[in-house]
């Protein structure tokens, strides 16, 4: 059980940060919290409440009067808030039919939004805290700086209101839908790929596990693997002696007795080791952007072609995403990739780990937009623009290629559904790309040939 308190600890923060559960609950309790704490404070020390302004409250001697401020403000604030939720509805409606529905994670984990429903539940629940100290038996009491603190509350949410709804007009443009999934990618390279990459050629460790991979661990639950502890893994795999080799990588579903990972020299593995192993994942019904940068790169792809669709017909969107998609791919192209193999103690592997490949990472981001874009001149450029804008940023032969390999695609795929001026103008990006792929090959060549005369030289001198 306690095992796997570090992966549902990662879960709660991620859904602290996302969600309309538990920021604005925590808000709304700490708001009803200080509304009881201030009208007891007062009512014990009565000198807090000379120092309000008797212009702000004059009827300080009333009890009606403050019980009808708060319940004004409970019953107004109450209102605002369904009103809040009605918007928001309309605009989680509107962006999931016009976009995707898979965006609906980005907008429920807006703070904005979060915080506007903390503040509105917040201030109902600070009169309702405060509404019992107004009282005229048995002995007439006025929380004046309780009320006064209620109508201040009251002041900031009709400020508030303006901001949310200016903040929800913006925020259904869907260059800033883009650009904030974009962003909250970045934040996932950022912390999964925090070194950049090198300018020496680095292995590829995404590929398929070692041959001998032992015995499967079934998954307990069917759903997408969203977190997978790796430092957790690696010490259960060094205590119990083992190698673990993960089935499936992050963001990939798993169906329920299908082999999550397969450990070597399965006769130390109980069936209690086997629990700790599977604890160290996080699965669940949705993908999140925890270590799924794929995801994020899902999102774009979905609004770009619901943007190309014939109902929709708006290349100025599926451009936008094209651009958004590019600035995730340099940013990852510039990074060095997350390894594959852990070993501990060094040289006795204990972990292997799959992630998603450059080339797969590529396809998933272009191959279907370039799939149905080959009618579409203005996209198809802005594709080629991308490619390099892309292989601009890497020094590496091999991306270069693979980024070349796409661009033959789309003139190849454009060819028979494009004029032959605009036709022209894709070649023109292709031989750009291809001219600075070439001079990378001649430096490369050049580079060899100086080192193959100094190592002759070194040869003769020693000879």
């Amino acid at each position: 059980m306690f095992e796997r308190l570090p992966v549902v600890f990662r879960s709660a923060m991620y859904a602290l940060r996302g969600g309309f559960l538990i920021r604005p609950l925590a808000i709304a309790v700490v708001f009803g919290a200080i509304g009881a704490v201030l009208s007891s404070l007062e009512e014990s020390r009565p000198e807090i409440s000379a120092w309000i302004p008797h212009t702000l409250f004059p009827s300080n001697e009333d009890p009606g009067v403050a019980q009808m401020i708060l319940s004004s403000v409970a019953t107004s604030i109450m209102t605002v808030v369904s009103i809040v939720f009605a918007i928001l509805l309309m605009t989680l409606t509107l962006a999931s039919t016009q976009f995707s529905p898979r965006i609906l994670i980005s907008f429920v984990r807006d703070r904005t939004t979060q915080w506007t429903l903390g503040v509105f539940l917040g201030t109902f629940s600070y009169c309702m805290a405060a509404l019992p100290a107004a009282r005229s038996l048995p002995h007439p009491f006025v929380p004046i700086a309780t009320v006064t603190g209620a109508m201040l509350l009251a002041l900031v949410c009709v400020v508030w209101l303006i901001y949310f709804i200016n903040h929800i007009s913006r925020s259904i443009s869907v260059n800033h839908i883009v650009d904030r999934i974009a962003r909250e990618t970045e934040l996932v390279i950022d912390e999964l790929m925090p070194n950049p990459r090198s300018s020496l050629p680095l292995p590829d460790q995404s590929g398929t596990p070692p041959a001998e991979t032992g015995s499967p661990i079934l998954s307990r639950q069917s759903g997408y693997i969203r977190y997978v502890d790796i430092n957790h893994l690696v010490a259960l795999a060094k205590a119990y002696g083992i190698c673990v080799y993960l089935e499936r990588r992050v963001g990939q579903f798993v169906p329920a007795g299908v082999p999550l990972a397969r450990v070597s020299k399965s006769e130390h593995v109980s069936s209690d080791h086997a629990l700790h192993i599977i604890a160290a994942f996080d699965i669940g019904p949705t993908r999140t952007l925890q270590q799924d940068v794929e995801f994020g790169i899902v999102q774009i792809v979905d609004i770009a072609l619901r943007a190309m669709s014939p109902g929709v017909n708006d290349p100025s969107t599926a451009i936008t995403c094209v651009d958004q998609l590019s600035r995730i791919m340099i940013l990852w192209i510039s990074r060095t990739p997350p390894p594959s193999y852990y070993y501990a103690p060094p040289h006795v592997l204990r972990l292997f780990v799959p992630w998603m490949s450059f080339d797969g990472l590529l396809d998933t981001a272009f191959e279907q937009i370039r799939h149905y874009a080959i009618a579409d001149i203005a996209v198809s450029l802005r594709l080629m623009r991308a490619f390099n804008d892309i292989a601009s940023v890497t020094q590496h032969l091999d991306l270069r290629t693979k980024l070349l390999e796409r661009a033959r695609r789309v003139v190849t795929g454009c060819a028979g559904h494009l004029t032959q001026d605009e036709l022209v103008k894709l070649q023109q990006r292709l031989a750009g790309l291809e001219t600075i792929i070439a001079a990378e090959c001649q430096m490369s060549e050049c580079l060899s040939e100086k080192v193959s005369i100094v190592r002759g030289a070194n040869d003769d001198g020693m000879g």
